[in-house]
């Protein structure tokens, strides 16, 4: 059975640290610590206890769901990397852009050169937002 507690004001937003967990659960699916603790070593050094603590907490905070029916519990993220990332943009937008989406998305487009790819992934989103996609 999976165990979720979510906030009445929606889902808090993530640390740094979170943001690890959650895009190792993202990739892999559904995992244990263990699992999630190996995978992040892989790039940091970071200890088994602090990981167990952090996946509670996030349990805590709504950001997992945790499948407890086995032995080894099973954590999964409780929203969609999309999700996350729509919330992350949205905070960032408000607090440094004044709202303005145009703002932001010149800043991010200016801050690294995008490739041809996404390029063409960029006037595909625009054209579908102007009705000119369909």
């Amino acid at each position: 059975m999976f165990v979720f507690v979510m906030s009445k004001k929606g889902l808090p937003r993530p640390t740094d640290s979170e943001l690890s967990i959650l895009s190792v659960l993202w990739l892999r699916g559904p995992s244990t610590v263990r699992a999630v603790h190996e995978e992040l070593n892989r790039s940091q050094e970071t200890g088994y206890t602090t990981v167990l603590k952090l996946m509670q907490i996030m349990i805590e905070k709504g950001l997992l769901k945790r499948d407890d029916s086995e032995r080894s519990h099973v954590y999964e993220a409780a929203v969609a990397r999309e999700q996350t990332q729509r919330q992350l943009l949205g905070d960032l937008r408000e607090r440094a852009f004044s709202g303005s989406a145009q703002q932001l998305v010149m800043q991010a487009l200016a801050s690294k050169k995008a490739s041809p790819g996404e390029l063409i992934e960029i006037r595909k989103l625009i054209d579908q937002m102007e009705g000119k996609g369909k």
